[in-house]
């Protein structure tokens, strides 16, 4: 077996691959969420906690 007929996958090569690559895709963005979220919430809290400490 060549790597052409390996990534060729007999024939269902691009739809195996481009379901490997859109899965890709979507946990790399959900990684990307869920630190943007994170930081957004770690900044709220630093201003609560900095609103408290003012009263």
């Amino acid at each position: 077996m060549s790597w052409a007929e390996f990534f060729a996958m007999k024939g269902y090569g691009f739809y195996i691959w481009g379901s490997y690559g859109v899965t890709l895709l979507v946990l790399l963005i959900e990684v990307a969420l869920v630190r943007h979220k994170r930081k957004i919430t770690l900044q709220q809290l630093r201003q609560m906690h900095a609103a408290g400490d003012e009263e």
